[in-house]
């Protein structure tokens, strides 16, 4: 009987904080929680899975032709499902996924090592972030697999144009070799700025977009770059953006 009060009490109170804040949810999670009573957090989980303490988000626009035949060996399985399951507060283990069921086989995705892209139900999923990481290149293998990068809308994220292959060569030379520093030390030491929109593209077809911060000369990954990268970013967005009559 007691139970049965107090699991109304939690419904109530997140009713109530529901609307006085945002966070209503979080209260009913933490209160049921510690009550014992089944989590119904309604999230918008990003698309991630989690295997070998590396951290994956699908990467469906860039991967779009990918097939089946691309698909390697059996690297893992997905051991828990967030979505409709997990509360705000759950913390992220080996073999957890956002959206994938549990049992779904997660594989090798042929040409690249395991630790920078694997495939799961038709999808590819790429390393967002590796405890083991130090540079770009040890988070994504991609050196010497860059095939051009090209500059896109930071609006609707439709393409301009692409660099020059002399432009693309100095990008494709330094990405790998930059330092891993991480966007919270980023955020930290720099203002708030307007982001280049970049796409990168790979010897195979696929591709993935990364931004480029012109006065802290650092990209979303996490890292600085080179101010031979920032010369080449900074020419080739105004030579472009003039070609498509957007200056």
């Amino acid at each position: 009987m007691i139970v049965q009060i107090i699991k109304r009490l939690v419904v109530t109170l997140c009713l109530l904080s529901a609307m006085l804040t945002a966070s209503g949810c979080g209260l009913k999670d933490s209160l049921a929680g510690m009550l014992g009573v089944k989590c119904h957090a309604d999230v918008d989980w990003v698309d991630f899975l989690m295997l070998n303490g590396i951290m994956y988000t699908a990467n469906i626009e860039g991967t779009k032709d990918v097939s089946q035949g691309m698909q390697g060996e059996k690297v893992g399985e997905v051991s828990y499902m967030l979505d409709e399951h997990a509360c705000t507060d759950h913390k992220n283990k080996n073999g957890d996924a956002a959206y994938l069921p549990i049992g779904t086989a997660i594989y090798a995705m042929n040409g690249y090592k395991p630790s920078y892209r694997v495939m799961a139900n038709g999808k590819v999923y790429e390393a967002r972030s590796n405890p083991n990481a130090k540079t770009i290149g040890d988070l994504w293998d991609i050196d010497g697999k860059i095939a051009k990068v090209s500059l896109e809308s930071g609006t609707d994220g439709s393409p301009i144009g692409d660099f020059t292959p002399e432009a693309s060569a100095v990008f494709a030379k330094d990405l790998p070799r930059l330092t891993l520093v991480g966007n919270d030390s980023i955020r930290k030491d720099n203002k708030p700025e307007y982001g280049i929109f970049l796409r990168v593209h790979l010897q195979d077809g696929t591709s993935f977009r990364m931004v480029f911060y012109e006065n802290a000369n650092a990209f979303t990954a996490g890292a600085y770059g080179t101010e031979a990268m920032k010369t080449a970013i900074v020419s080739e967005r105004t030579r472009i953006k003039k070609a498509a009559g957007l200056m």
